[in-house]
């Protein structure tokens, strides 16, 4: 058990690691002289060296790494590298404020976002995948496919487009003011509030992602029920759905469960074009801003925030799959 988690531990801490060097060093590619993105707009170039040197952005790589590892890039003088304890991820240059601040002010709108998808898409996915199992070839088969793959085809503004107009324009010219089309309420302030402005998010993410779920379910579920210890609950009596929803649903739910953690790992990233189409002040919209204004601390710090939430999702579905995999109980 310890030699296992060492090497969970060290493997996690390696990507991390690959990442946040990098990130550096792409955004020192992407940014030739982010001195000038960040001073004021038509800045003499004795305002830009001064700047550059204010941000020690005029120093050889190595040393400006070293500097962002072992202290950050902050202009207040606080401690505020990885080094240290607790770990920071630098000094935004525009906020003037600590980029893991920054992301834990704008994690729970993103953590909101991305839960709620995935217990939508999943709930649905699984259930319309058990059941086109089922009836395999049949009608139902064929018309959850249908809706399965007009899902999958439409892009994610699009649908989100759509989806605003009919639930909050015509619902809105009609007196119903279900949803609104933008904003957000932390759940602690009002849960109903927090509810209403993130269902046509939810839906929007949900609608991207129940198609190829259903389909993955469906396919996992066919091989599943061939097997032997599904003609062993037969033959016993259990019935059909309870095969199906109980034996065999267990035994298929390991890709289901990959999947949807690497999904959910994405989504934390930053579900960039919900956000906007919906006004949420998220992670992936505080990212995109960070990344046109040249302050590269920020896409550095969301960019390592990102690979974090991989890992930890990683690292949960497999513990998950091991304890609902049959074959691991021995």
């Amino acid at each position: 058990m310890i030699r296992p988690f060492f090497s969970i531990v060290f493997r996690s801490v390696s990507t991390l690691v690959i990442v946040l060097v990098l990130s550096f060093f792409i955004t020192r590619i992407a940014y030739r002289n982010p001195a000038a993105m960040l001073a004021p707009r038509n800045a003499t170039q004795q305002t830009i060296d001064g700047v550059a040197r204010a941000l020690r952005l005029d120093e050889p790589w190595y040393q400006q790494l070293w500097y962002y590892l072992y202290r950050g890039p902050d202009i207040q003088g606080a401690p505020m590298g990885i080094m240290h304890w607790p770990p920071a991820l630098g000094y935004s240059f525009r906020k003037q404020a600590p980029v893991t601040d920054l992301i834990l002010a704008k994690a729970p709108v993103t953590l909101s976002l991305a839960l709620g998808a995935l217990v939508i898409w999943m709930t649905i996915a699984i259930v319309g995948g058990v059941v086109a199992a089922r009836w395999q070839g049949k009608w139902l088969d064929h018309a959850l496919a249908f809706f399965a793959y007009i899902g999958l085809s439409i892009p994610t503004f699009l649908s989100g487009i759509l989806i605003s107009w009919f639930f909050f324009f015509q619902l809105n010219s009609y007196g119903l003011r279900w949803f609104p089309s933008s904003g957000y309420v932390p759940l602690v302030e009002d849960p109903l509030a927090w509810a209403r402005h993130l269902a046509l998010p939810w839906a929007t993410l949900a609608l991207a992602e129940i198609g190829i779920f259903q389909r993955v379910v469906r396919a996992s579920m066919l091989d599943v029920l061939g097997q032997d210890f599904i003609r062993t609950a037969r033959a016993k009596g259990v019935s059909e759905w309870r095969v199906y929803f109980d034996h065999a649903l267990k035994a298929a739910l390991n890709p289901i469960l990959t999947l949807g953690g690497l999904e959910l790992a994405v989504i934390m990233g930053g579900a960039i074009v919900t956000e906007t189409i919906f006004g949420l002040d998220g992670i992936g919209r505080m990212a995109i801003a960070a990344a046109l204004d040249g302050d590269f601390p920020v896409v550095i710090g969301t960019t390592i925030f990102a690979a974090a939430a991989f890992v930890l999702c990683t690292l949960v579905v497999d513990v998950i799959a091991e304890w609902l995999d049959p074959r691991g109980a021995r």
